[in-house]
Order: C-alpha cells, then structure tokens, then sequence
C-alpha cells in the first residue's frame, strides 16, 4: 500500500472498538496551530523595524490569509465531505506550514510580496481547509452533544494566539544576533512544528462507520434538528431562506467583534488616557482572547440544552444592550469597560463554535463540512466590515474635533444596531422547507 492510500476515505473509517474521544484531541491539534493567525501581528513591529515595511503594508498579510480562509472554506468544503477530513487535514497541514517556509524565504530575501503569497495566499488555503475538517467529523461522532463537540474544537483556534504569540517573541529573540533579527529563522521553525503537529491530527482522525451510534444512544424526534438519515446537500442550502439569514447572522456577529478586537488596546488606551498604560492594555487583549476561546466551549455546550437559536438570540440582544453600554457606564469605569468587552468577546467566540451546530441541525450531518466552508464567507466579509467600520469611523470623529476617548462612542452604537439588525435575521430561521430535503435509502 502506497502512502496516497493512508489519505483513502475508506481506510480512515473507525473499527468498532475505536474511541470516539479520540477525535477532539485530533482536531485540537489542527486548531491549536492555525489559531496561530490571530498572534499574526506580533511579527509586524520587528519586521517594520528591521526591513522598514510599512505597518499597513504588513497588515494585508493577514487580511489576505482571512480571505482566503473563507475562499478555501467554501470550495475546499465539497471537496472535504468527497475525500474525508485526513486528506483535507494533510493538505492544510502542509499548506499552513508551507506558507511559513515561503515566508521565511521572502524575509530572508526582503521581497514582501512572498509574504502575501505565502502566508497571506497558501497559508490562508490551509487555515480555511484545517478549519473546516474536524468539525463535520465532530458532529458524526457527536450527534449527542454536536454543540459541546465543536465548541471543543473551535476552542483551539481562539486560543492558539496563547500558544503563537509567546512562541514567536521567545524564537526570535532565540535566533537573533548580529547576523540577522532571527525574524527568517522562526518563521522557518514555526512552520515545522505547526506541520508537524497538524500532521499528528491528521492520521489520528478517523470516520465513525456508516449508520454508528454512541452505545446507548437513541435519536428523539425533535422538530428543531433534522434526523441524522435526514439532509440537505450543499448546493440545494445554497437555495434556501435559512442558509442566507444564517449567513447574515454570522456575518453581523463577527464584524461587531472583530472591528473591536483588532483595536482593543488602543481603544483601551485612548478611551482612559494616562491611567491605562500599554503594558496593561497589553493584558486586557489577553484577557479578551481567553473570553474569546473560553465562550466557544461554553456557549456552545449552553447550545446543547437550550437549543441554537436561543443561544444566537442570546448572543444578539445582550451583545446590542452591552455595545451600547460602553460609551456611558462603561467609559466611566475601566473594571466595567473590561467586563463588558469580556462578555462581548466570550459572544464573539461564542457564535463561531455555535454555527456549525445550528447548520447541522437545520441541513443534516451529511453534508455539514461543505455547507459551513460555504457559511464562513460570511467571516471573509466581517474581516474587511469590522476593521473599516472602526477604524474609518474613528478617524472621521477625530478629524471632526472629537476626543480621542470619545471616539468611539458613534461606532458603538452602530456595532448596537448591526446586531439587532442580526437579532431579526435569527428571528426569522425556521425549519427547512420539506421540498429541499432528501432522506437516505
């Protein structure tokens, strides 16, 4: 047997005596390392330093990778639910590492452009296709707990920056000397280990047999999900009222959360001027990403017993009323400032672990993978929205005499009304019309 054959569908099916807790670690091998993404930026200063890149120049690298995350998602995700998730986790793998490798060479060669290409381009492929493989295969072996089991999963790509962040500051100053800023060689490192370790999540993942279910488990008819002979294939989601409102609900979430988290510390830092210092604006980013990994465990366990829409109602009412919270009781208290962002971010989070869950339950298991790649454009679309929305709104209030600490106020109120305007799109999910099911022989 060649080794093309280990990546073969057939031969990643579970024997019977395998253990299904197996999967979780797997799949938190492979999110665990392209959770690295959000610690991207901590390369940005001691490249603009050492090779006089500009800071917006090196802000599209990682722009670029969250594109193509949601590009590769929705065309790779058809390809995924074809071919199994090990082959799909091979191919990130050597994707998401690759980009570091090719990197490397464009830092060594001081030819920017290699940045994009490789971790912009080819590492935006393996972020989208490690992203999307281990929850389809999750929510088969989980059909008891499908919340609980992608929340386990998607927990790791919101805290893989904990790991990627330290990680890269301690490497490069391992590697510096006055040869080089060492930027090169840990990039070149990082990508070995990330490789490494999403291989291990690979060839440890299997396929539950056709027609497994967990010992003692019965499936209750609940109008609320489809049954597991029961789905909705991906390009007939495509042509449903559900798939575009869920889309939306995504989409509003996510821009209202990540406009704020991609400018957290100097928000923190301006709106309470001279009583913040950096260090500890640095600590409140930290203490948004453990809220951010931590509510994607929790709120989409909560999922599992109140259901998904409750959940995302939750996630969209609370989140408007604490939005328009801050520029009053929040901006007069910096406890209550972080409290509030923590809550919001742990929501954020939230609704990321909490969607795969709510599309399994509306469009079956079967053809879950290709339908969530396809969803997560709706992230692509939030990664260009929240940024722009924040960063343009405030430098149009300071440019109209507003305070720094006041800036931020209107922009506020807008991320309010984007999620309300969400709270009517999740409003109005219902079942899917019978004309689109199919059913299994």
């Amino acid at each position: 047997m060649g080794f093309a054959a280990t990546l073969d569908k057939n031969l990643s099916i579970a024997k019977p005596e395998f253990n299904r807790w197996l999967i979780p670690p797997a799949a938190l091998a492979i999110h665990l390392s392209i959770g690295q993404a959000y610690a991207f930026s901590v390369f940005n200063a001691p490249l603009n330093k050492a090779y006089g890149w500009s800071i917006p120049s090196l802000g599209w690298i990682f722009s670029l990778a969250i594109v193509f995350l949601g590009l590769s998602a929705a065309f790779g995700g058809k390809w995924l639910e074809r071919v199994g998730p090990r082959a799909t986790m091979f191919t990130a793998a050597l994707c998401f590492g690759g980009g570091f490798l090719v990197s490397a060479l464009g830092i060594s060669t001081q030819q920017l452009w290699l940045l994009y290409l490789g971790y912009g381009v080819l590492g935006g492929v393996g972020l989208g296709l490690g992203y999307v493989s281990p929850v389809s295969t999750l929510i088969k072996w989980f059909p008891d707990r499908r919340g609980m089991a992608t929340g386990l999963a998607i927990m790791g790509f919101g805290g893989g920056a904990m790991i990627g962040a330290p990680l890269a500051v301690y490497l490069m100053d391992k590697f510096k000397s006055d040869a080089g800023p060492g930027i090169a060689e840990t990039f070149v490192f990082m990508g070995l280990i990330y490789t490494v370790s999403m291989l291990i999540g690979a060839f440890t993942v299997r396929l539950p047999a056709p027609g497994w279910k967990p010992e003692g488990f019965v499936e209750k008819e609940d109008p609320k999900k489809l049954a597991s002979h029961v789905y909705v294939d991906a390009d007939t989601a495509l042509k449903t009222p559900q798939f575009w409102l869920m889309w939306a609900v995504l989409c509003l979430n996510v821009t209202a959360g990540i406009g704020v988290l991609g400018q957290a510390s100097l928000m923190i830092q301006e709106v309470f001027k001279g009583s913040v210092t950096a260090a500890a604006a640095a600590g409140f980013v930290g203490l948004l990403s453990i809220f951010n990994m931590g509510g994607r465990f929790f709120w989409s366990s909560v999922s599992d017993l109140i259901g998904r829409k409750t959940t995302y109602l939750v996630f969209l009412l609370l989140g408007a009323v604490l939005y328009a919270l801050v520029p009053t009781v929040g901006a007069g208290s910096v406890a209550l400032f972080v409290g509030l962002y923590a809550v919001i971010l742990s929501m954020y989070g939230g609704g990321f672990a909490t969607i795969p869950a709510y599309l399994s339950d509306k469009f079956g298991t079967r053809y879950v993978g290709a339908i969530h790649g396809r969803l997560l454009t709706a992230w692509s679309a939030a990664g260009v929205l929240g940024p722009v929305i924040v960063n343009y709104m405030r430098d149009y209030q300071i440019s109209q005499g507003v305070a720094k600490a006041s800036a931020y106020s209107t922009t506020m109120y807008v991320m309010a009304g984007l999620l309300i305007v969400g709270f009517i799109c999740n409003a109005l999910i219902t079942n899917v019309d019978e004309k689109f099911i199919s059913r299994e022989d």
